[in-house]
């Protein structure tokens, strides 16, 4: 394997092959050292694990139904409520664990006021799973 030449017409001219015998025995090499340490990644331990059955527990967090009408009153799961009941009512239930969902349900021609205040009301209270419900719009 000789790389020069003592022909003086061509030992200036670059030479363009490349040398493939070192980059195939780096693959070959790398090659056995997989196929060796393939078995060794997939190897498990045998257990024998003891067997039980458990239910997972579950604790669903309370619906609250908040409602405000055209006229501004609110409801509290049907029931009229002032403002001020309804942030006492917010108080007790932010210290509840799970924290319940509040599903707030305002009437289209309501002032933003009176949604702007219970929404204000229930982050004083600590809750923040609030969701608004709307009707689907008909076609």
């Amino acid at each position: 394997m000789a790389f020069a030449s003592f022909d003086r017409k061509s030992g200036s001219a670059p030479m363009s092959d490349i040398n493939m015998v070192p980059l195939i025995d780096v693959m070959l090499v790398m090659l056995v050292i997989f196929i060796v340490t393939a078995p060794l990644l997939t190897h498990a331990v045998k257990l024998d694990l003891p067997k039980a059955d458990s239910q997972v527990n579950q604790l669903k967090p309370e619906k609250i139904d908040f409602a405000i009408d055209a006229a501004g009153i609110r409801f509290w799961n049907g029931e009229p409520v002032s403002r001020e009941e309804a942030a006492q009512r917010f108080l007790a239930r932010g210290k509840q664990e799970p924290q319940p969902e509040i599903h707030l349900r305002a009437d289209q021609s309501v002032a933003y006021r009176f949604v702007a205040e219970t929404l204000a009301d229930a982050a004083k209270a600590g809750l923040g799973r609030i969701g608004f419900v709307s009707e689907p719009e008909m076609r």
